[in-house]
């Protein structure tokens, strides 16, 4: 360097944790968001909203994950940390295994890498340990058969294999991601769900009773008048721990929905099937293809490609603070409207290309 020369600090976006819904999706869509467009930014007040405030295993799982593959220097990567600073490098495709060393989910790890792995030079393969089927995160199976299947249509293709699923609190689940990433992604619109084609209810139960998984079956085919040919009962051998996981599959002509319900010390099977199907028929009733989870998973996608639109029930606040994120790195105008006694329209412009 120079005599008399000075080092230029990079401009780092500020990023309030506390804003919105204050939780972790801040954090993911921000390392997202940071490592595609190279940005880095300054996170405080990191899951203030949060009983238990700033960096769990999972989310700190998912800093080192998205610092790996980006190269990237980071200050803050301790648990409990309320403030993380993120200055990305070059995406590296590749190989890589992320272990969140708890039951801590392993799909929200992969939301903070996923996007800019599908846009990297070369493919890459993730292996990730830990929770797979969790209440509060997206479980593998919606992973699968709803959120990937609309990422394809979208130029990358990208596969998720179940090696063996990991409930809470032991964890020790494991899947793997297989990415061939794009080098641009394409419009997408998902406006009519169209006819219901199949529907599928699978109950699960891993180091517990299998009549637990049959009551629950029992109570969704009296809620929803399904036939038995719908209804599926899996016991999982050799799983870590117990678990129990009730998915209902909705596959429809353009979009395919997952509703979930998770076993739980002190809460029947008929209760853990009544969730489940409420979420069904608040779906159904809306008269929208996208249901809310899928809505906030499909932000990040669109409006680093090019855009799109899909109808969608009253927006969470996930995705209004979701919205936030992705406007504070990208010029796109995200407009969300609902039409008089209709369902809602979100709709992504002027994303990179």
């Amino acid at each position: 360097m120079r005599a008399g020369s000075t080092i230029v600090k990079p401009s780092y976006i500020e990023i309030d944790g506390s804003q919105g819904e204050g939780g972790g999706q801040i954090l993911r869509s921000s390392l997202a968001l940071s490592l595609c467009t190279g940005k880095p930014f300054r996170l405080t007040r990191l899951r203030a909203k949060r009983n238990k405030p700033g960096l769990l295993r999972q989310h700190l799982t998912a800093v080192n994950a998205a610092a790996e593959i980006g190269s990237a220097q980071v200050e803050g990567n301790a648990l409990g940390s309320a403030e993380l600073t993120f200055e990305p490098g070059r995406v590296a495709g590749g190989s890589y295994r992320f272990a969140v060393g708890t039951a801590g989910s392993a799909t929200l790890v992969l939301q903070s890498v996923l996007p800019a792995l599908m846009r990297a030079d070369d493919p890459s393969e993730l292996t990730l340990e830990g929770g797979t089927h969790n209440p509060f995160a997206p479980p593998f199976d919606f992973l699968d058969r709803a959120f990937l299947p609309l990422i394809n249509r979208l130029g990358p293709k990208v596969e998720a294999e179940l090696v063996r699923p990991g409930f809470f609190p032991a964890g020790g689940g494991k899947f793997v991601v297989r990415v061939e990433p794009a080098a641009t992604f394409e419009h997408l619109e998902l406006m009519e769900r169209g006819e219901i084609l199949s529907r599928r209810a699978v109950a699960r139960v891993s180091n517990l009773r299998r009549k637990i998984a049959r009551r629950e079956l029992e109570a969704v085919a009296g809620m929803l008048s399904w036939d038995e040919s719908a209804l599926h009962c899996e016991e999982i051998t050799g799983g870590i721990g117990p678990g129990n996981v009730l998915t209902l599959e909705l596959a429809s002509e353009h979009v395919t929905e997952i509703f979930t319900g998770f076993g739980l010390r002190n809460v029947t099977a008929e209760r853990v099937a009544h969730g489940a199907v409420n979420e069904l028929r608040s779906y159904l009733a809306s008269g929208a293809p996208v249901g809310p989870y899928l809505a906030d998973q499909l932000l990040v996608p669109l409006a680093l490609g090019a855009g799109g639109r899909f109808r969608t029930g009253s927006p969470t606040s996930h995705t209004l603070t979701n919205i936030e994120i992705v406007k504070a790195f990208l010029d796109v105008e995200v407009d969300v409207h609902r039409q008089e006694g209709g369902p809602w329209t979100l709709e992504v412009r002027g994303g990179e290309r």
